[in-house]
């Protein structure tokens, strides 16, 4: 029985040192650490509650929410991979192309010489990417039913909001102002003022620091919002004067 085992724990030692070659070969290696990166994350997720929408969140430039289908959340729609959190999608990705090319990594260990082995391994790294591709795309149609459906964020949800100017004076090249969407997060976005509306504000100044004011238009060329002088109605059940 010692050594039947002592056998068979060498061959598992030979297996398991054909695997971590295998693993650490391109092209595998490629999506090796990239899958331990994957594995961190979801213990994160499961052991701390962090978000699993994480690469959703787009980061506060300072000019407003992201452009509308951007970001990697929009490359990922346009990739037909939409419709779930990108951390869902790209961990898929990941999983998959390291599947297939560490699969494809020992079929093709020994095969040809080096030049040759070098042609099959390229041939074998687009081959993980297209199937990671078309096994993601399965995979994304019946998981879009389990994660609600959110609007993507646009800058154009600003449209039509009150906004208190944060900097000296706005004209029709320059000006800040801060904004709180809906859902009670506030940002600093970029404001423009009209020239004819110049000439109604204080001292010729128009809107200036502190005063309130009313977005009602975006420009996507220039990346800011228009907008203009705006007093908020008092309260309907206030006191009468």
């Amino acid at each position: 029985m010692g050594l039947v085992d002592h056998a068979i724990n060498a061959e598992k030692r030979i297996h398991m040192s054909e695997f971590f070659d295998a693993a650490l070969s391109f092209p595998a290696v490629l999506f090796s650490f990239a899958l331990l990166v994957v594995a961190g994350y979801w213990a994160v997720v499961l052991l701390v509650g962090l978000g699993f929408d994480a690469l959703d969140a787009d980061a506060d430039t300072g000019a407003g929410a992201d452009v509308e289908g951007g970001g990697f959340g929009g490359f990922l729609a346009a990739s037909g991979l939409g419709g779930v959190p990108a951390t869902v999608t790209l961990s898929l990705l990941i999983c998959m192309a390291w599947f297939v090319s560490l699969t494809g990594s020992v079929l093709v260990r020994g095969v040809g010489g080096a030049v040759v082995h070098a042609v099959l391994a390229v041939a074998v790294l687009f081959a993980a990417l297209a199937a990671a591709w078309l096994g993601t795309r399965t995979l994304v149609v019946p998981l879009r039913r389990v994660f609600p459906s959110v609007a993507e964020p646009s800058r154009r949800d600003f449209v039509g909001l009150m906004c208190v100017i944060r900097t000296v004076r706005v004209g029709p090249g320059f000006g800040q102002a801060e904004v709180t969407a809906a859902d009670g997060s506030s940002a600093i976005v970029q404001v423009r003022q009209p020239s004819a509306d110049l000439a109604g504000g204080a001292d010729g100044m128009g809107l200036t620091a502190g005063s309130t004011a009313l977005i009602f238009d975006y420009d996507a060329a220039g990346e800011c919002f228009w907008v203009m002088p705006y007093e908020a109605p008092p309260p309907l059940d206030g006191p009468a004067t």
